[in-house]
């Protein structure tokens, strides 16, 4: 087997590291409580899970105001550990939970609302496919109930982290590949059609390693990934930006970066046909990570950074642009000095890249996992991800509803410090495909008690 580790889960790395549940007295409300509202509240922060770990990884608005979230879960489900989507209502409250995998581990790490209504989920099995690890995609109806399930990859490890439907009904689906490819590790692309039948893969990367975290489809059909790569840049991981046209053709590739370590996370193509990708950066900024966002042009051309942090650990994992032109970014939040603080962060920016305002999300301990935010359709925000002050368990499933200017009951303004920096490359990588599909039957069921912070 290929030698390097794939990047862990943040939520199921802390989750493994945390101290056992009596080392803590728990700050959450009592067990069982959902909060009546009588109209949409302008925010809410609730945790959603039971007894062991769950966490949130993607966040939609659905069609009918609510929101359902996709990530994974041990209190639930058939194995170690399962797919697990929430369902709620315009004002935070429960609607259902569904728990979707085999006898070892399923990860849910992006969640989409299909055009019939549904839903449809790309992650990873260990339970199902052909090799250690295998791509996931699971399709299920406008009520959570599962109608196909499919894995794709090889003898190793093969990862997806994001996933769109297509302009013809199918869908694509970006991640990683350790069974295909030129080095350790490649993006790797997957396109499916409307029945989730294969119809071709793509890897891209050099001799070392390149991971694919998110997955766009851009305005002229094709596609953008945003990553993180080895092989090329100016340091020992750099930002890697790659551009396919609607068939997987290699247009062109970008990194961005300096001498130490800076990942892209996020994606997305913006009002004037360009580019902007949130991560963070080890190369630049106030202190051992800052959040690092970069505007490109549509031809992939470097036209501003920024690092936003202080002196500890700041992540930026999601990335939108809001109705002002501005951008939000949701990270986590870590004090150097003090392994037990850390909060999830949203940054808002204006339409050049300067800071706004920001605010961390948390209670007493950890709340972190790899939050996932969105705006909503009242002009306010929402973010998910995880939590161990609140909620039933170790780690909990974290949803909080922020009004316009970032406030809600479990947000605290705070001022960082503003940067920048990066140099810009354009390597040529190998291309490549491969992978098999398979289309096993998971068990489903459900589980999971809703507390509410904001009473």
């Amino acid at each position: 087997m290929k030698n390097l580790l794939k990047p862990l889960s943040l939520a199921f790395f802390i989750a493994a590291t945390l101290p056992t549940q009596s080392a803590y007295i728990r700050t959450s409300p009592p067990a069982n409580t959902i909060i009546p509202a009588t109209s949409p509240s302008p925010h809410f922060c609730e945790a959603i899970g039971g007894p062991a770990t769950e966490a949130g990884e993607s966040l939609i608005q659905t069609s009918d105001g609510g929101y359902a979230i996709a990530g994974s879960t041990t209190s639930f489900g058939a194995g170690g550990g399962d797919v697990y989507v929430v369902k709620l209502n315009a004002k935070g409250n429960l609607q259902w939970t569904k728990t979707i995998g085999g006898p070892e581990n399923e990860e849910g790490n992006f969640l989409i609302q299909t055009s019939d209504g549904g839903y449809v989920i790309a992650g990873a099995t260990n339970s199902f496919g052909a090799g250690d690890k295998d791509v996931y995609v699971v399709k299920l109806d406008a009520h959570g109930n599962l109608q196909w399930t499919k894995t794709i990859g090889g003898e190793y490890y093969d990862e997806g982290t994001s996933l769109i439907q297509t302009s013809d009904g199918g869908y694509a689906i970006a991640g990683y590949t350790e069974s295909f490819g030129a080095g350790e590790w490649d993006v790797y692309v997957v396109k499916l059609d409307a029945k989730g039948n294969l119809q071709w893969t793509k890897t891209i990367g050099g001799p070392e390693s390149e991971w694919g975290n998110y997955l766009i489809r851009t305005s002229d059909g094709g596609y953008a990934i945003a990553g993180t790569t080895t092989s090329f840049g100016a340091g020992w991981k750099d930002v890697y930006v790659v551009k396919l046209d609607a068939h997987g053709n290699l247009q062109w590739t970008k990194t961005i970066g300096g001498p130490k370590d800076d990942w892209g996370k996020s994606l997305i193509q913006t009002s004037d046909g360009g580019y902007a990708i949130a991560g963070y950066t080890e190369s630049f900024g106030a202190g051992e990570w800052d959040v690092y966002v970069v505007k490109l042009d549509a031809k992939g051309n470097l036209q501003w950074t920024k690092t936003i942090g202080g002196p500890g650990y700041e992540i930026g994992f999601s990335l939108i642009q809001t109705s002002d032109g501005g951008y939000a970014i949701a990270g986590s939040y870590h004090l150097v000095d003090d392994n037990e603080s850390v909060a999830n962060v949203v940054v808002k920016l204006d339409a050049h890249g300067n800071l706004q305002w920001t605010k961390t999300i948390g209670g007493e301990y950890f709340d972190w996992g790899d939050p996932s935010l969105i705006q909503t359709s009242d002009g306010g925000y929402a973010i998910a991800g995880a939590t161990y002050s609140f909620g039933e368990g170790g780690l909990d499933v974290y949803v909080v509803k922020l009004d316009k200017n970032g406030n809600a009951c479990c947000a605290v303004s705070q001022t960082p410090q503003v940067g920048s920096g990066g140099t810009l490359g354009s390597p040529t990588p190998s291309i490549g495909s491969g992978g098999t599909l398979t289309s096993p039957t998971p068990s489903t069921s459900s589980g999971g008690t809703l507390t509410n912070q904001c009473p």
